[in-house]
């Protein structure tokens, strides 16, 4: 493989953050349409180790690529492990997308086509959040894990994504530099996306200083690139919390009086109706680490930051006397 992909071939390595499940894949209807491949031509074959790197890829590439996401439906693909079957699929890729950061620890286990890997977010491993005191738990078939060392949901920053999606559209020239154009037309419409939805979170955020809280400590870039006050503790959308932990909400909150809770799915009832008796309301902001039931990547993205708008909205009008 060219030289460039053996320059973006290595991993770092570290975790954080996260992460919730999201279910079913779809390309983007923005896809501006890449040129036609040559009947003759195999389709450039991509592996992702998540489904925001598929959806990148995805766009980027158009009917030029196949991008391949074989990590269960139902798990965290941070925590994910691939049978030996889904390894040797792997190593048949011309490019497999890495997200860096330490996530997908997997990697690091196997032996993988070192001119094939592309860590996306190698350019920008100055900018990692490094999480100090990770607390280790359980959840999920992945079993035990920590949210420690290098938070990892990068994509969340949307000027981060563009910058994992640049890496991607370089490891395609390189592979294809016949389709240059097309990869790059994709990577310009991407591109207005990423920074649509950088700007109304933007507008969002923009003089709010209103704490929040977090169910899990996953949105660390979104918090730094908007300067949010947040702080974080370890529910699960689908565990009713122990009495230790609502003990531990109910010490946070006297010296981080948060209104509402960032969720990576919907909580249990229980738990939202508890939560209420603190003062505290729950939004859910999916992270989209795996793929979504309906729609894709941009379309939950926007999701997302219509929720936050409907909330930082009430918390505005609440400390105006607005609403009680």
């Amino acid at each position: 493989m060219r030289a460039c992909l053996r320059r973006v071939g290595r991993v770092v390595f570290g975790t954080a953050f996260l992460a919730m499940a999201c279910s079913g894949s779809k390309p983007a209807d923005e896809l501006t349409g890449a040129q036609t491949p040559n009947p003759n031509e195999a389709k450039l074959l991509v592996y992702a180790v998540n489904y925001p790197l598929q959806y990148l890829a995805e766009r980027i590439g158009g009917d030029l690529v196949r991008v391949e996401f074989p990590a269960p439906e139902d798990g965290d693909p941070a925590f994910w492990s691939p049978d030996p079957t889904t390894v040797g699929a792997y190593q048949k890729a011309d490019v497999i997308l890495l997200n860096g950061a330490g996530y997908a620890k997997w990697t690091d286990r196997v032996t993988l086509p070192p001119t094939a890997l592309v860590n996306t977010s190698e350019s920008f491993e100055d900018k990692y959040i490094y999480v100090e005191n990770a607390v280790t738990h359980s959840h999920g078939p992945e079993g035990d894990h920590s949210h420690g060392e290098a938070a990892f949901t990068t994509w969340l920053d949307p000027t981060l994504a563009i910058r994992q999606a640049d890496a991607i559209r370089s490891a395609f020239v390189s592979a294809r530099p016949e389709h240059e154009a097309a990869f790059q037309e994709g990577f310009q419409s991407l591109e207005r996306d990423l920074v649509e939805l950088d700007e109304s979170l933007e507008e969002i955020f923009s003089g709010n200083e209103q704490p929040l809280l977090a169910s899990h400590p996953v949105y660390q870039y979104i918090a730094r690139r908007y300067a949010i006050d947040l702080r974080s503790v370890h529910f699960e959308p689908n565990e009713y919390p122990d009495e230790k932990s609502w003990r531990g909400l109910q010490e946070l909150l006297v010296e981080h009086p948060a209104k509402w809770m960032l969720w990576e799915g919907q909580p249990l009832d229980e738990t939202r109706k508890k939560l209420q008796e603190f003062g505290v309301d729950s939004v859910v902001y999916d992270p989209c680490s795996n793929k979504p039931a309906a729609g894709d990547f941009l379309g939950v993205m926007r999701g997302n930051v219509n929720r936050l708008r409907e909330v930082v909205t009430l918390v505005t009008s609440d400390t105006r006397g607005g609403v009680k």
